[in-house]
């Protein structure tokens, strides 16, 4: 039986440690699955899985540990970094900035209370503690891994500040959900009223492709060329089509517009009542029952070649006499401009002759089974440049150690760089959701388990003998706190829906749980458009923030 005791208690066998981190991990899953209430843990419940296992004494060496730890965090946070990436910048426009003001605030006010708490008790529970406690009540696990990197580098040796995190998370989960609840009665919201309010409010869509069916009238543009009305105009649009006398055909920068013309336009959503103004009036065709056959089709950029390549370079009009309407990106349409860059994942809206339109898909790709699988190359060259980013030493004055974004940071701050910019040097930064899914899951998972099995073994006596009842009741503070004196503010002073309010709340608080919340009380996509809104900057400084506290005040 030496096989098994080996398996089962030798910390230093390979099959004992994958044994260990398989059973943690997929009984954490399980038990994650679990609701009450309607509200459950999800992978978090990996972390007390590992406790668990850490408290009778199942565990491995502490640099194992340590290594799978920091690997699985730098793969979770540089998928987080490479999903908010192309949305990192634009969620600072127009409405996206009053979100991201009041979610910066949260975040301000959780770290004001926590130091708050911290020099009240004189001290009583150490600052790393706190800052675990901290990161337990907004349930956000990457800034506890970036808080453990800068306490690595300081040579932290005191308590693992999981225990802290762990004994926060739960009733910071519900402090989240009641906070919402909370709200609702202080305004005394009612939820159909606030659906209302949100379907009669003018949405932003200047940005979005807006199609008209037009007949010219206008005399002034009789015999004028389309690149002569687009000047007059001086707005950007495409005209796929145009019948001139009964024939179809698709126009280039040459064609004459004449009176009683039929055309087929695209452009933003801004500039349709002046083309409409201008041109003529809208009408009804049935362009499919017309003399000359056209098909509109979607067509998958799955080149590499392409990736980059604005739109106008393509010349897809003089080359191969078709027109493209549109770009599907990341499930929104965006207007055809000729200074759009194209990126691999984009489905392009392309209207021409059958024919012409396969010469097309031919120059663009059109090959879903290349974007199957995740692009690896790119995966690893970003995480190299993350760690090297990372490892660099930033001293300030009046700081005693140089401040380093670390195995958090540096992975993060480099995702986003080449998940909004990476096609501009030809990286291909397109993953399907599933496999981004699959590597961040993989990742976090890794990292709890790890944290949970070191932690184990001191959590029981924290917790009995211990400030465990301190942390719980700091954390909930810490939680409500914040989200109260916000979110009064955000109703009271901006005015803001009651939905996109509580989306705003769980992205600020990075909480999947908050979300599944939120949305099953709602009955339109406000929570979530509110949510992805402020999570890239939120989860940014969450990331950021703590382990600057720790090297500024250690």
């Amino acid at each position: 039986m030496d096989w098994l005791e080996s398996l089962l208690w030798d910390s230093s066998s390979i099959a004992h440690i994958v044994c260990l981190y398989a059973f943690v991990i997929s009984v954490g899953v399980l038990l994650g699955k679990i609701k009450i209430c309607g509200v459950s843990l999800g992978v978090t419940f990996v972390l007390f899985v590992g406790i668990l296992m850490g408290h009778f004494g199942f565990t491995s060496e502490v640099h194992i540990l340590h290594f799978i730890r920091d690997f699985g965090l730098t793969l979770f946070v540089f998928c987080i970094g490479l999903q908010v990436g192309p949305s990192f910048f634009s969620s600072f426009k127009k409405g996206g900035m009053t979100l991201n003001l009041l979610a910066v605030g949260i975040v301000v006010l959780n770290l004001v209370v926590t130091l708050g708490i911290y020099f009240i008790s004189g001290g009583h529970v150490g600052l790393p503690m706190m800052i675990g406690t901290l990161y337990g009540a907004v349930t956000n696990t990457p800034g506890l891994g970036a808080a453990q990197e800068a306490l690595n580098q300081l040579g932290y040796t005191g308590e693992p500040i999981a225990l802290g995190y762990a004994c926060a998370y739960p009733l910071g989960v519900i402090g989240i959900i009641g906070t919402m609840i909370a709200l609702r009665y202080i305004f005394r919201i009612n939820l159909e009223k606030e659906d209302e309010s949100i379907h009669s409010q003018e949405t932003d869509v200047a940005h979005q492709p807006h199609m008209l069916q037009l007949e010219v009238r206008n005399e002034s543009i009789n015999g004028k060329t389309l690149m002569q009305v687009k000047n007059f105009l001086g707005r950007q649009f495409v005209c796929s089509r145009i019948r001139h006398e009964g024939h179809v055909s698709i126009p280039d920068q040459n064609t004459l517009f004449n009176v009683g013309d039929q055309l087929f336009i695209v452009c933003s959503e801004e500039d349709a009542d002046a083309i409409t103004a201008f041109i003529g009036k809208q009408i009804q065709v049935d362009w499919e029952k017309q003399d000359m056959p056209m098909v509109s089709r979607r067509i998958l950029v799955t080149k590499s070649e392409v990736n980059g390549k604005k739109l106008g370079s393509m010349h897809f009009r003089s080359m191969y006499g078709v027109n493209v309407t549109r770009v599907n990106r990341s499930g929104m349409d965006l207007f055809a401009d000729p200074n759009l860059s194209l990126q691999v994942g984009d489905r392009v809206m392309v209207v021409g002759q059958q024919d012409a339109v396969e010469r097309v898909a031919q120059v663009l790709g059109n090959q879903l089974k290349r974007l199957d699988s995740p692009n690896i190359v790119t995966l690893f060259v970003g995480i190299f440049l993350g760690i090297l980013l990372g490892s660099v030493p930033f001293a300030f004055p009046g700081m005693p150690t140089p401040l380093k974004l670390g195995l958090a940071g540096g992975p993060l701050v480099v995702a986003i760089l080449i998940g909004r910019f990476g096609y501009k040097v030809r990286l291909v930064t397109y993953t399907t959701m599933s496999a981004n899914l699959m590597l961040r899951e993989v990742g976090i998972v890794l990292f709890l388990a790890s944290v949970g099995i070191e932690a184990g073994k001191d959590f029981v006596h924290t917790v009995i003998n211990g400030d465990g009842v301190l942390y719980v009741g700091y954390g909930f503070l810490i939680t409500v706190i914040p989200l109260l004196v916000i979110g009064i503010v955000a109703r009271l002073y901006y005015k803001i829906n009651y939905f996109t309010l509580i989306g705003m709340i769980a992205g600020s608080t990075t909480d999947p749980p908050a979300l599944a919340y939120s949305n099953q009380i709602a009955p339109n996509d406000a929570p979530s458009v509110g949510y992805s809104t402020v999570y890239p900057l939120t989860m940014f400084l969450r990331i950021l923030v703590g382990q600057m506290v720790l090297l500024t005040m250690m």
